[in-house]
């Protein structure tokens, strides 16, 4: 049975095109995966504290010497990680923010990118993604028209990171221009349900 994961990694809990956009990709696919299970993951509600010296302690300490609240900062790590290697397809909504993710999404990430885990290095020293066998979906909503500019610099990144733990299958749908006036905003709709739709 298919298992999609939708990641809202958006600031607002409210008017956010990036997850209202992530949502209509989210349903698309469960209707092309009859019997899939749609699991939803909030960042906004999940509040991840920013890395810091009691979190990286815990990420790097030995299992067998962490105290408790070590123990309680790994386990929500692994599962985070284990959520995200049990899903077959990863929807992502990642809104731009100052020209990168959201403070939700880069911590998700600096959650889940764990050496051992998420990524190893090979006995030559070149990296190994080992979250393998998903198709990722991330749909970017901006307020300006970034695509294919200099200015664009989410979408490598995204591809960077993504690429590095091991997902390579990556559709990115563009919503732009929701700053841009009201037909602009409605072209950004648009255009991105039609990508949607192409799924």
């Amino acid at each position: 049975m298919t298992t999609i994961l939708q990641i809202n990694g958006a600031a607002r809990s409210q008017g956010s095109q990036s997850t209202l956009l992530a949502g209509e990709a989210a349903q698309h696919l469960l209707v092309k995966h009859p019997g899939a299970t749609l699991v939803v993951r909030d960042l906004l509600g999940s509040a991840l504290p920013n890395l810091n010296d009691e979190i990286l302690g815990a990420f790097f300490t030995p299992a067998e010497a962490r105290n408790e609240a070590q123990q309680a900062i790994e386990a929500k790590s692994a599962a985070l990680i284990a959520e995200l290697q049990a899903a077959d397809v990863v929807v992502i909504g990642a809104p731009l923010y100052n020209f990168g993710d959201s403070t939700q999404l880069k911590g998700y990430f600096d959650w889940i990118t764990r050496a051992g885990q998420t990524f190893r290095y090979t006995a030559e020293g070149t990296p190994e993604g080992l979250v393998k066998g998903k198709k990722v979906v991330v749909v970017v909503a901006r307020g300006g028209k970034y695509h294919g500019t200099p200015l664009d610099t989410q979408t490598p990144y995204l591809k960077t990171l993504l690429g590095f733990l091991g997902m390579t299958d990556v559709t990115f749908v563009y919503a732009e221009g929701f700053a841009m006036g009201p037909d602009a905003a409605a072209l950004a709709l648009s255009s991105a349900r039609e990508a949607i739709a192409a799924l």
